[in-house]
């Protein structure tokens, strides 16, 4: 007997949060030759693709984590030479951060893998169905920022 839309509604929920996961594993396991795990590809991404260089608390909203969380992971990353954080106009408290050549290198490499996994994810979905699977999530998303303001 099919589901009924009532239990279809029920497991969206964990259908989502399990595509999230598995999506994220898919990734991590493509950069794992590279030392790179979500917590630190990630940031790396949104560092990259930013226009301007970013301040911390930026990167902080961007990934919707507290200044003491990405404190630990901006360590790891000029631990590792792939960003590095500037004074901006003589202000200590204020820091800008820029990915470094070999960051950009990364990322380069981030992007190549993430687009391999999202193009085997995708597989077999017409343009409609991304189309409205994006305007679904888009909605799903859009009401869950409305509860939480």
């Amino acid at each position: 007997m099919p589901p009924t839309q009532q239990q279809r509604r029920d497991g969206l929920a964990s259908l989502i949060a399990r595509a999230a996961r598995q999506w994220r594993r898919a990734v991590d396991r493509r950069l794992q030759p590279f030392g790179l795990t979500e917590a630190t590809w990630l940031p790396l991404i949104h560092i990259a693709r930013a226009p301007t260089p970013m301040r911390q608390k930026d990167l902080a909203a961007s990934l919707a984590l507290d200044g003491s969380s990405v404190v630990r992971v901006l360590d790891a990353l000029v631990a590792a030479e792939l960003i590095e954080r500037r004074e901006e106009d003589g202000d200590r408290r204020a820091k800008s951060i820029t990915p470094t050549a070999q960051g950009l290198a990364i990322i380069d490499q981030v992007e190549a893998a993430s687009r391999e996994v999202r193009t085997a994810a995708l597989a077999g979905l017409s343009d409609e169905d991304i189309e409205i699977a994006t305007r679904v999530l888009d909605r799903v998303c859009l009401n869950l920022a409305k509860a939480q303001a």
